[in-house]
């Protein structure tokens, strides 16, 4: 039987280059970065003294004082993203509308910070939110008591894959008709001192202090470790039937989607990226394409040297003899983490819809033979994206958008 066609009809987005969708996309493809140095502390001790902040913000300027004493900042991150998305209103029934959510380390920043006012306070004492506000699903949690959203409500915590995964989760309520409507979103904010400190002491951190804006370099010969970023990014899916019946935009179809293990190392890829290829050709199977269909892929692209290797191997492999434009925009948003897989699944849509792939920031020189979208952005038709997320574990996410037609 011939399944439903599952279509983005919401869209929302905070990133380190802009709040909102229309301000996160122009600066994405008019080459601006939010790669500074780190204004959450005083980084100068530190070997590692650069992130992708989101700028001047203000949780007060989104809400309420109550939900701000109720919400780390990963979840406030993940509401802001979803208000946008659903636009104030849910599009059915509370309980035909669902929610999943992807955040690869929940309220760790919150977690760092308490416990060392705990270890360095002589009173023993821990405010009674902090527990439900580090919680990895109260970030869904507090966007379904807004909206009322009384559906299924997944979370996921598939380190980098976790955005993209919360999107094939959305697909499958979606497909088994346990939703009429869900919202997946993707939240992370993991820019202190405990998580910084351990990503450099294990070398996979960019070090390029001096001039942050040149320091994540994906797929380029200088390319030494990645940046880190934080944000949160929302898209609602609904059936192609449900979405015209209830007079929806639609900006794109969600046309195939993987996931894989590799089986293989806690952090490392799969050697030649085994793991990562066979996700993309699972993805690429589920929605009937051909690899030559494919326009552009926003890759997973680090700037990391052995992931930036292995991705670019298994995209050589998967695609072999189609010429897909290849880019990564991590070099303007650093690395989001679970908030990464949903903004640049956005990108990807963008892409479609405006006919312009955005630069893959500080490529001047790459080390590997893709047909690369380098430092500007590129003027293309593109009827189809590809869209990868691959986190620590050997998990692997893939996504495939393409243009909508009735």
């Amino acid at each position: 039987m011939k399944r439903s066609k599952i279509v983005i009809v919401g869209m929302g987005a905070i990133t380190p280059i802009g709040v909102g969708i229309e301000e996160y996309w122009n600066n994405l493809i008019n080459g601006v970065t939010g790669i500074e140095r780190i204004k959450a502390f005083d980084p100068s001790e530190y070997p590692v003294q650069i992130a992708a902040e989101i700028k001047n913000y203000d949780p007060l300027n989104y809400m309420d004082k109550k939900l701000v004493r109720n919400t780390d900042r990963f979840s406030q991150f993940a509401w802001i993203a979803a208000n946008e998305a659903l636009d104030g209103k849910i599009p059915v029934e509370p309980e035909r509308m669902g929610i999943t959510l992807g955040t690869a380390m929940a309220g760790i920043t919150a977690t760092a910070e308490t416990q060392e006012k705990l270890t360095q306070s002589e009173r023993k004492v821990v405010e009674p939110r902090f527990v439900p506000r580090i919680l990895g699903n109260m970030a869904a949690t507090q966007i379904t008591i807004t909206h009322g959203i009384k559906g299924p409500s997944t979370t996921v915590s598939t380190a980098c894959a976790s955005g993209g995964d919360a999107i094939s989760e959305a697909s499958r309520l979606l497909l088994t008709d346990e939703a009429d409507a869900v919202i997946a979103v993707g939240a992370e904010s993991t820019i202190c001192p405990l998580v910084m400190l351990s990503l450099s002491s294990a070398r996979a951190l960019s070090r390029e202090n001096e001039v942050p804006s040149e320091a994540c370099r994906p797929f380029d010969k200088g390319h030494n470790g990645f940046v880190m970023g934080e944000g949160g990014g929302a898209m609602v899916l609904m059936r192609e039937e449900d979405a015209l019946e209830k007079g929806m935009y639609i900006y794109a179809e969600l046309a195939g989607w993987a996931n894989t293990a590799d089986a293989y190392h806690m952090t490392a890829p799969s050697p030649n990226g085994e793991g990562a290829g066979r996700c993309m050709s699972n993805a690429l199977k589920m929605s009937g394409l051909r690899p030559s269909e494919i326009g552009y892929i926003n890759a997973h692209g680090t700037a990391t040297k052995e992931g930036d290797k292995d991705e670019a191997t298994a995209v050589a492999n998967v695609f072999a003899g189609a010429n897909p434009i290849v880019g990564s925009t991590k070099g303007a948003t650093g690395h989001m983490m679970g908030a990464g897989g949903l903004t640049e699944a956005i990108a990807c849509v963008k892409a479609i819809e405006t006919g312009i792939v955005p630069p893959t920031l500080n490529l001047t020189d790459p080390e590997y033979d893709l047909n690369f979208v380098k430092t500007k952005c590129r003027r293309e038709n593109i009827e189809a994206a590809m869209s990868n997320a691959f986190g620590f574990g050997g998990q692997n996410s893939s996504l495939i958008f393409k243009k909508y037609t009735r």
